[in-house]
């Protein structure tokens, strides 16, 4: 069973479950953001929400909803999948002025809904394919709008996020019931940054908060980030990672194949789309054969030394390090790109020049411009040295 369908079955069991009991949690105080009472802040993370649309995702028994309408004059609309999640909030809070309860998937109700001011979700995006819902509340969200998300980090025993973007199994405890199984996309903050970026966020903080009481392990991440503003005519470009590189003396090398369909660009792991390359081993291999190798590696095509062109070497600095990059154009080679094994980049694809995608790794950008200056490519600056044309 596909990973949403076994949530969706399992917050219906869930509700009715709990509508068995007629539970219903009280309205907080103050939004809470971890499963534990006075652990992390409260709704000032939203900002000034007076009079505003907020989108509550998964908003299950609706009680978080009433207290941003209640407390803080929001406007809010709880968006929930689960049939019986949604006849609990209906049944106690129909009324309430300033909240609307709405039994839709969240990133097709987006799809037709005027963009919201803020949205949140408390323990229930991770129920999501990041990929589906994260492009879907880029669309539904106004420009500088915030995104304020609580995932789980570690759980019950202790198993750690995840480093690769797939779900897991986690469960759903209730007292005196069975555990209901579920899927859920438990991701290292590094990870939920990088997909943030790519799809049109910027992070602003990412906090964790363990249990207050030291023996246990869970421990719950807070995410806050900002809708950027729509880039209509230029293309973006991102480091893969917050982090400073390592200090190292590598130098690198990207490659521009060019094909009726486009430039040939795959995705890292960190979610950037990229150029072939990668660094040039310390074997006396020239920029050339660095060029060829790194391509069958990562794509599996195949191409001749002769086939490459050297454009010139770039130079910048990232966090104090020099970095330096050697761009080539490759002329001609043999097979269809492949993801291959093992390898950082892959999902490759052929890209038209006047459709190119946003979230370019910015040494890829930097290789594209100093090809191509007329490209709309904003990236951080570098300074480009051609090499002289072969004879």
């Amino acid at each position: 069973m596909p990973a949403e369908d076994t949530n969706t079955r399992a917050w219906q069991i869930y509700g009715q479950r709990q509508l068995a009991r007629a539970y219903t949690p009280p309205v907080p105080e103050r939004l809470r953001w971890t499963p534990w009472q006075g652990i992390g802040p409260g709704a000032e993370v939203l900002g000034d929400v007076t009079g505003r649309r907020v989108l509550d995702i998964g908003s299950g028994a609706g009680h978080h909803a009433v207290h941003l309408a209640r407390a803080h004059g929001a406007r809010v609309t709880g968006i929930e999948l689960s049939p019986t999640q949604h006849e609990r909030a209906v049944s106690t809070h129909a009324g309430v002025d300033g909240v609307e309860f709405v039994r839709a998937d969240v990133a097709e109700y987006l799809g037709g809904a005027e963009p919201f001011d803020a949205a949140y979700a408390i323990g229930t995006l991770a129920f999501i394919d990041p990929h589906r819902s994260l492009p879907a509340l880029r669309d539904g969200l106004r420009p500088d709008a915030p995104l304020i998300l609580s995932l789980l980090h570690t759980d019950l025993h202790g198993h750690g996020p995840s480093t690769a973007v797939a779900p897991r199994e986690e469960m759903i405890l209730l007292r005196d019931d069975p555990p209901l199984p579920t899927q859920m996309w438990v991701l290292a903050p590094q990870l939920w940054e990088d997909l943030l970026t790519e799809y049109g966020f910027r992070v602003e903080a990412i906090d964790l908060f363990p249990h207050p009481d030291e023996n246990a392990k869970v421990v719950q991440q807070l995410i806050r980030a900002r809708r950027l503003p729509d880039r209509p005519t230029r293309v973006s470009s991102r480091p893969r990672s917050t982090r400073a590189p390592a200090a190292h003396a590598a130098v690198g090398v990207g490659a521009i194949l060019l094909s009726e369909q486009g430039i040939l660009l795959g995705r890292h792991r960190r979610g950037t789309l990229e150029l072939p390359g990668g660094s040039v081993e310390a074997t006396g291999e020239s920029f050339e054969e660095t060029v060829v190798r790194e391509l069958a590696e990562e794509t599996g095509l195949v191409a001749r030394t002769g086939d490459v062109e050297l454009l010139g070497t770039l130079v910048d600095h990232v966090e104090g390090v020099l970095r330096v990059t050697v761009g080539a154009l490759v002329h001609a080679w043999q097979g269809q790109p492949l993801t291959q094994p093992d390898e950082s980049v892959g999902d490759w694809a052929w890209y038209p020049l006047d459709q190119l995608p946003n979230g370019l790794f910015a040494c890829s950008a930097q290789i594209l411009t100093s090809w191509r200056p007329d490209l709309p490519i904003d990236h951080p600056p570098a300074h480009f040295t051609a090499f002289a044309p072969a004879k």
